[in-house]
């Protein structure tokens, strides 16, 4: 099962993926589908059993743009 790490700014999306990438998590970036937002943004695409690590660091960290996780459900 896939997540989806969804913000409205592809600079934080970059900022996150860094982020994953410097703890080794890993992770894909996507479009973020239509279903989550009608803007063109980008978002990160996570496998469930990294959800928690994601969660603790978007939590730690200030991401303005972030608009929550999603279930990626073959959008």
């Amino acid at each position: 099962m896939y997540y989806i790490i969804a913000f409205t700014s592809r600079g934080e999306t970059m900022k996150f993926s860094s982020l994953l990438t410097r703890n080794n998590i890993p992770h894909m970036i996507v479009n973020t589908p239509r279903e989550i937002t009608l803007s063109c943004s980008t978002s990160i695409k996570i496998s469930r059993r990294f959800l928690d690590i994601c969660k603790r660091l978007l939590s730690k960290f200030s991401f303005y743009t972030f608009l929550g996780v999603y279930m990626d459900r073959g959008l």
